[in-house]
């Protein structure tokens, strides 16, 4: 064991910022689109009007737009750690 401190890796702490944030939005995001599934199956059995499109077409595209990035930032995250471990990094 050596007494010397080790200092910490920027980029392995700014990954596991990202990892965070994907993992929030992928969260919110499937929260959205499962919001926009029951607000539509509510709307199919009292009606639709155009609060409740406005609604589902919302929450769809707030779900989209979250996921999206989400998605590709998380396989790159993880593409990353696997090429680290791989590396002996």
């Amino acid at each position: 064991m050596s007494g010397t401190p080790v200092a910490p890796d920027p980029v392995r702490e700014r990954r596991a910022q990202v990892a965070k944030w994907v993992l929030i939005a992928n969260r919110v995001g499937y929260l959205c689109w499962g919001v926009a599934l029951a607000v539509f199956f509510i709307g199919f059995g009292i009606g639709f009007h155009a609060g409740i499109a406005v609604t589902v077409i919302g929450t769809l595209i707030a779900g989209a737009v979250l996921l999206a990035p989400s998605i590709i930032l998380g396989y790159a995250v993880k593409a990353a750690e696997k090429d680290d471990r791989l590396n002996g990094r």
